[in-house]
């Protein structure tokens, strides 16, 4: 903690003594899981948080940890698992910082019972564009702040530090893998699994139109085996060949980030030979995201993808959908897109009496998240087959998540989003806008 004030007074003091510059204030970090060509602007101070990366403590009896802003969720599972522990919510991909999840509303299977990762935050740090550091708690002064904060994307501040709910755990975590048909019968199968709330994650894949598998884990204290996904086999194929598996529950966190879930074939590194040449420094989400970033950022890369096939469009994309209205919105999807297979998470607010400003989802409602990520022959307009599944998204009363690429146009985003409330906001924590503002970062990607 003492290490932590010290970096914290040295980055505030650099802001505060620079507050007058005409400068967008932006991150200097290791990492980044967002999917947006962003532009770069003039005028802009980057500012290192790459030491703000410590795990502080890990309070096993009252199940809290506290942690800085750009730990990865790979150390903070770490250490929370030294004590028998876990985040509540852990996105599947090692890399992610808590920071960003809170800031871009991670999921992951558990979110059934523990809705997204900023509802599991009891306490956050946040550093303003003048160099202030507010402590911010759903009861304090800066209650407002903290509410405002998740799906904001750093526009209103950034995260230094964040106490976070954890849960206990056992030593392994057994999975069911179950097949189902229909895609009516498959979403109906989720809600009521989640309804019950019986078993400790909830999840499912659809490979296609009539082979779907609703996925549920249970903490367990000895398995009678484990399976090893980290090198040689590849989970998601495990989905189709087995109906009872055991992993521990490390392996079961990041069963998902060794393909990145299936993405690992656009690298080539489901091949065997490839596999078992590579695997050892090649596996893992990490590494295929700086590959990813490096080929969206060259225009060269893309060219030579389109002139060596048909023209395709980046369609790397999360959509959260009313329960009621998964099976449509799996229907519009398989004609018009196509991309297989689909992860799919339920997601359930945590607290229904809770509302976050800017996270335009009913705390009543169990929704599901399709996530899908690919490429896809397109004969429109960039941002053609995207803006199909934003309108889709929209007409079912779901939620896009704003982490990749938006094109909305500023009366859409602004009817989804309450634009005179986070003025106010802005109005009141970057009153000089050294932040960067909602729409011209999330949209723009300025």
């Amino acid at each position: 903690m003492k290490l932590y004030e010290e970096k914290k007074q040295r980055l505030s003091s650099e802001l505060l003594n620079r507050a007058e510059a005409n400068e967008k204030i932006v991150l200097n970090k290791d990492t980044s899981n967002l999917f947006r060509a962003r532009q770069k602007g003039i005028n802009e101070n980057k500012i290192d948080v790459k030491s703000f990366n410590n795990v502080i403590d890990v309070d096993s009896a009252n199940l809290i940890a506290e942690v800085e802003g750009m730990t990865s969720y790979a150390d903070l599972v770490e250490e929370t698992l030294k004590s028998s522990c876990l985040p509540a919510v852990v996105p599947e991909l090692k890399s992610i910082t808590i920071g960003g999840a809170i800031s871009g509303c991670g999921i992951e299977s558990s979110s059934f019972r523990y809705g997204l990762v900023h509802e599991t935050v009891q306490e956050m740090d946040v550093l303003l564009g003048d160099g202030r550091v507010l402590t911010c708690t759903p009861y304090n002064e800066y209650k407002d702040l903290f509410f405002a904060i998740p799906n904001t994307f750093g526009t209103l501040g950034y995260i230094l530090k964040v106490k976070v709910k954890l849960i206990p755990i056992k030593k392994a975590v057994k999975i069911t893998h179950k097949r189902f048909f229909d895609p009516q019968d498959f979403f109906d199968a989720i809600r009521s699994i989640c309804q019950e709330n019986r078993v400790d994650y909830v999840e499912g894949v659809i490979f296609d139109h009539n082979e779907m598998y609703v996925t549920t884990g249970e903490f367990i204290e000895e398995a009678p085996f484990v399976s090893d996904y980290k090198y040689r086999k590849i989970y998601y194929r495990s989905i189709q060949k087995v109906q009872i598996d055991y992993l521990t529950v490390s392996d079961y966190i990041w069963r998902w980030d060794t393909d990145w879930f299936w993405c690992s074939k656009v690298f080539g590194m489901q091949n065997p030979v490839l596999r078992l040449l590579l695997g050892k420094c090649m596996l893992g989400s990490s590494t295929y995201t700086k590959m990813m970033h490096f080929a969206n950022r060259n225009p060269v890369i893309t060219s030579a993808w389109n002139a060596f096939g048909s023209k395709k469009e980046s369609v790397i994309q999360d959509a959260v959908i009313p329960i009621q209205e998964a099976a449509r919105f799996y229907d519009f999807f398989r004609k018009e897109v196509g991309i297989k297979p689909i992860w799919i998470c339920p997601y359930k607010s945590y607290s229904q009496e809770t509302r976050y400003a800017f996270c335009p989802m009913d705390t009543k409602a169990l929704y599901v998240d399709f996530g899908f990520w690919d490429r896809v022959e397109t004969n429109g307009n960039d941002g053609f087959i995207n803006r199909k599944i934003e309108d889709k998204v929209r007409e079912l009363g779901g939620f896009k998540s704003l982490y990749s690429d938006s094109y909305y146009t500023e009366k859409e985003f602004w009817e989804m989003y309450d634009r005179k409330r986070y003025e106010e906001l802005k109005a009141k924590y970057d009153p000089k806008g050294r932040l960067k503002g909602f729409y011209e970062k999330c949209v723009r990607n300025q």
